[in-house]
């Protein structure tokens, strides 16, 4: 039976997202590795998960050293290209796209606030997308720095509590080993009979 095609979009269920995001990861880095084997190639691969845990692959030397490499390579491109690259934007052009951006976020800002009322192109709804993603991933972030807080807390008054439980422990020992003591001796003084004695004396005439 062949199997259905896949739609490209979030998996919605948690679950299900996290065993594709094993599997697939674990079939991009085997790919990564076979096409250095076959191709004498330098490959490195780094993958954040949603919760941020990073995930990397160096196929020879180190991640570091390719990243080394990677810099020398681009400082030596033509100084003409850099140019271009850090040449600054004309404030008007500037001006103009910053203003686009804001409209952009103020049309999605009315269109989620509405349930969906109103029309959006389909390039807004693309952008809309792009930013619920980041807001989401940062949300989520902030949620897992919170949560890890709350339990190293916790773990913390763990620790804590078990100290202050131990030195009551040895506290109780010792006093009930000191009572336990200073039972015998009791009964041993309980037991001494102390004669009655009187002066002759008194009764001398």
């Amino acid at each position: 039976m062949a199997r259905g095609k896949i739609q490209m979009k979030k998996i919605e269920n948690p679950v299900h997202r996290q065993v594709t995001f094993c599997k697939r990861r674990a079939g991009l880095l085997k790919k990564a590795k076979e096409l250095s084997v076959l191709c004498d190639a330098e490959i490195g691969v780094v993958i954040f998960s949603a919760h941020g845990k990073l995930y990397e692959l160096a196929t020879k030397g180190t991640m570091q050293g390719l990243i080394d490499k990677y810099g020398k390579t681009c400082r030596g491109r033509a100084p003409a290209e850099q140019a271009k690259e850090k040449e600054p934007l004309d404030p008007k052009d500037e001006i103009s796209k910053l203003k686009q951006e804001i409209e952009v976020l103020q049309k999605s800002l009315r269109y989620m606030s509405g349930g969906g009322a109103g029309t959006m192109t389909l390039d807004e709804l693309d952008v809309l997308e792009k930013h619920l993603e980041t807001w989401i991933y940062h949300i989520r972030s902030a949620k897992m720095d919170i949560m890890f807080q709350e339990i190293q807390l916790l773990k913390n008054k763990e620790g804590i509590l078990k100290a202050a439980n131990k030195y009551l422990q040895e506290k109780m020992d010792e006093q009930h080993s000191v009572v336990t003591d200073m039972v015998p001796l009791m009964t041993t003084a309980t037991n001494i009979q102390y004669p009655l004695t009187i002066h002759s004396e008194i009764y001398q005439f």
